[in-house]
């Protein structure tokens, strides 16, 4: 299989090391084409691992194919895999409005993970979850997450018309350590673009803003998904 660098409309996509490669393979396997494995890697373990989760896809030692897929040296394996469609359970969420930086979206999946939050949603337009970038940032974690894109913010709504909507704002007066989540309703925790944030049509009376300091302006968008979910599962177990 001669596999291209990577484009948003190719059928499928690649991880970019042993451990995002693994972790596809753990809960992919069905959907894995091909892995590469760089000459030099003599990792008996994980080579054996590789060859456990072996269904219908073939593993190559490809040299040349890593050197062109990868960006960085010390990439020694690579899992190609057929892009998948995925469904959000009804379960407590985060939802990003038109997330734009691929490393970002992956640190914030593997806080989501961390905190037990496995279903994210994203408003169009949204970075594409299926970027290699985005798989490296998150360590894999992508491959253990539900993560679904809406056309809008009401359709979204509207396949879940039950959550309490949380919307995390500059302007809101609600804190979050003053903020109380419910005990027995699913929850939407929902956040901005990195550089605009969400509009005024979000600004309700569940709207939180997490004060800080003034020696800065704002806090990044993993920082302020990674402090919501630690406040957030403080009070929801």
């Amino acid at each position: 299989m001669d596999v291209k660098t990577y484009k948003k409309d190719l059928f499928y996509s690649y991880t970019l090391g042993a451990f995002p490669t693994i972790e596809m393979l753990k809960y992919h396997s069905k959907d894995a084409i091909k892995v590469f494995i760089h000459s030099s890697f003599k990792n008996e373990e994980v080579i054996n691992l590789i060859n456990e989760y072996r269904t219908n896809f073939e593993v190559e030692f490809n040299d040349k194919m890593i050197n062109k897929l990868s960006q960085k040296e010390n990439c020694f394996i690579i899992g190609v895999f057929k892009k998948y469609s995925m469904k959000l359970e009804d379960d407590h969420h985060i939802v990003l409005v038109n997330p734009s930086n691929m490393g970002n979206l992956g640190t914030i999946i593997r806080s989501c993970l961390g905190f037990n939050i496995n279903n994210i949603a994203i408003i169009k337009p949204g970075v594409d979850i299926f970027d290699p970038k985005v798989i490296r940032s998150s360590m894999g974690s992508i491959f253990s997450c539900n993560i679904r894109y809406y056309d809008s913010f009401n359709d979204y709504i509207k396949e879940f018309p039950n959550h309490q909507i949380f919307t995390f704002m500059l302007q809101a007066k609600n804190s979050l350590q003053e903020t109380l989540f419910p005990q027995n309703e699913k929850c939407s925790l929902v956040f901005g673009n990195e550089s605009s944030g969400l509009d005024l049509s979000f600004l309700n009376e569940n709207s939180i803003i997490i004060r800080h300091s003034s020696l800065i302006d704002s806090l990044n968008l993993p920082s302020s998904v990674a402090i919501s979910l630690y406040e957030f599962r403080k009070q929801v177990k």
